[in-house]
């Protein structure tokens, strides 16, 4: 494809060779003759005095290169519309396979793709073009809006619903129970988890991730929310908007989450927590009370600026101890040398 089509199709201004011919897309490093790749700051661009590309996208335009530039506002959204143009391949419907197991009172739309081995059970509704990979289970009264990508191994529990454009991955489970008891008599009595979920419009779930089901309610994950694999979301919890909660994140029952929420990897939130819009928590931090907006890391939680100075401190420590015990003998020393009255 030529260098001027693709141009059109990501709002790029050429500055160089307008026909080359793109075979293909990839990293600096991975690239080679007739291939497009990106550089996202200018901190990369030693990188490529050694790359094999036909042409680099760019926000700014860099002088001295020997390499045909594509500048657009935004290099990795091009880059990623371009990955998606080459290599994504528009899936055609199959159909229902006759080796899946539907329901007579199962409401299926068109173009809809159900492959080998898969269960939908009474009540259930899956909505026009969404694709179920095999040894996927779709409890009752639960619906699958349009357009979405459930893949091998995957569990909706009943009455979950999920909106149009959700894609989830292998291994998750939406609607779990929710982890609920109470004590009585030296045994723990198991609460009936007899809510939902609500998984909105466009949000994607990685692969291995529990969302468990309301005690009562509804569990939910909003419009355009990110999952990364291996995370946990606890019953009644409510996350906004265009979230992205990254892996080996556990989020405690009833905790209230905002929109446009950033939680890095391995943050754990206390149950009934709440964190508000627009807030950033760094990795491995411990989440408790409510968190107003903001940058917070470490556990408890601390506003960032205070984490890094905390940080530094404790990095002394060990020097700091050992001028206080030298600190400590030298005044022994002293009491020592002083008479008693």
């Amino acid at each position: 494809m030529k260098l001027k089509e693709l141009a059109s199709l990501i709002n790029g201004e050429i500055i160089g060779n307008h026909d080359i011919e793109i075979t293909g897309v990839s990293g600096i490093h991975e690239a080679r003759e007739g291939y497009i790749t990106f550089i996202s700051s200018k901190k990369y661009l030693k990188d490529l005095s050694s790359c094999k590309a036909s042409c680099v996208i760019v926000k700014e335009p860099a002088y001295g290169l020997n390499i045909t530039q594509l500048k657009v506002s935004n290099p990795y959204l091009a880059f990623a519309k371009l990955l998606e143009h080459f290599y994504i391949k528009k899936r055609e419907p199959i159909g229902i396979s006759r080796d899946s197991l539907i329901s007579d009172k199962a409401q299926i739309a068109d173009n809809v793709s159900i492959f080998p081995f898969s269960y939908v059970a009474d009540d259930a509704s899956i909505g026009k073009g969404t694709v179920i990979y095999p040894f996927v289970f779709i409890g009752e009264d639960s619906s699958i809006g349009e357009g979405c990508i459930i893949y091998p191994h995957v569990t909706i529990r009943e009455k979950v619903k999920i909106g149009n454009g959700v894609i989830i991955h292998s291994g998750s489970v939406i609607g779990s129970d929710g982890f609920g008891y109470v004590f009585e008599e030296n045994r723990y009595y198991k609460i009936p988890q007899v809510g939902g979920v609500i998984i909105e419009d466009n949000v994607e779930i990685g692969s291995n991730v529990s969302v468990d089901r309301a005690t009562t309610g509804n569990t939910i994950i909003g419009k355009g929310t990110k999952i990364d694999n291996l995370v946990q979301i606890a019953h009644n919890v409510k996350i906004g908007r265009n979230s992205i909660i990254v892996a080996q994140v556990a989020i405690g029952g009833s905790t209230e989450i905002g929109d446009f929420v950033t939680l890095a990897g391995q943050v754990g939130v206390s149950d009934h927590a709440k964190i508000d819009s627009a807030t950033t928590i760094g990795a491995q931090s411990g989440v408790m009370g409510h968190l107003t907006k903001g940058s917070y890391s470490g556990t408890p939680a601390i506003p960032h600026r205070d984490w890094l100075k905390a940080e530094a401190l404790f990095s002394k420590l060990p020097e700091l101890h050992k001028k206080i015990r030298e600190m400590e003998e030298k005044i022994k020393e002293l009491e020592r040398r002083v008479p008693n009255d």
